[in-house]
């Protein structure tokens, strides 16, 4: 029983993912603010505190940008994984439905699936729903960020601001956007082919040591 074992054992995987996160994302905070008070001390312009900088676009279209990547990336995996298949592939289901095996362990079932109807429908897709929901999210926050920010610097050269359907109808943003999301994909491309040949021992992201190349799922 889960019950048995403390909570950091029962949340160990989450707990590290998330102090990780933590870690990493203060450390670009200040990084980015060393970076970007350098550039406005060239400029002549005073140096931006903490507070100041981490309202600044700077610091809200570099966060963003890469949140809504992330779950583009984790949103489009979900829902292609469902109808597509890789053989050989830990990340993919059985290329044959029939050896596929839904395993549900004894338990409360989840209360949207016990009311049935339009609530268990929206259930059974609420893991993609959600993604889509922070990508939509993420990609409004980074464009306004991305927005202030590029007002911001026009501001430090005396030139007039532009509006946001300038800005978002500009390359810059876009270009912005697009080196995250190749690099996800390539990402996400890269555990689905390797896990066809490569092994890690005891992941659930990789097929038995000993499984052939052409085993498909983990």
């Amino acid at each position: 029983m889960a019950a048995e074992y403390s909570f950091c054992k029962r949340n160990g995987l989450s707990l590290v993912l998330a102090a990780l996160f933590l870690a990493f994302w203060i450390g670009q905070i200040l990084t980015g603010q060393a970076a970007f008070n350098a550039e406005r001390v060239m400029d002549g312009l005073p140096p931006l505190g903490l507070l100041a900088y981490v309202t600044s676009g700077h610091a809200i279209s570099a966060t963003f940008e890469n949140w809504e990547s992330e779950f583009l990336q984790m949103g489009m995996y979900v829902l292609l994984t469902v109808w597509l298949r890789q053989q050989g592939s830990a990340e993919s289901r059985p290329l044959d439905p029939a050896r596929e095996e839904e395993e549900i362990e004894p338990g409360p079932t989840p209360w949207p699936v016990r009311a049935g109807g339009l609530v268990r429908r929206l259930y059974a897709n609420s893991l993609s729903l959600a993604f889509l929901a922070l990508f939509a999210i993420a990609f409004v926050l980074h464009g306004l960020g991305s927005w202030k920010l590029e007002n911001e610097e026009r501001a430090m050269q005396g030139q007039p601001p532009v509006t946001l359907l300038e800005h978002v109808g500009g390359a810059q943003f876009w270009f912005e956007s697009m080196q995250n999301w190749q690099s996800e994909f390539l990402a996400v491309l890269s555990i689905v082919v390797l896990s066809i040949w490569l092994r890690q021992d005891r992941s659930p992201e990789s097929k038995p040591v000993a499984a052939p190349h052409v085993q498909t799922g983990a």
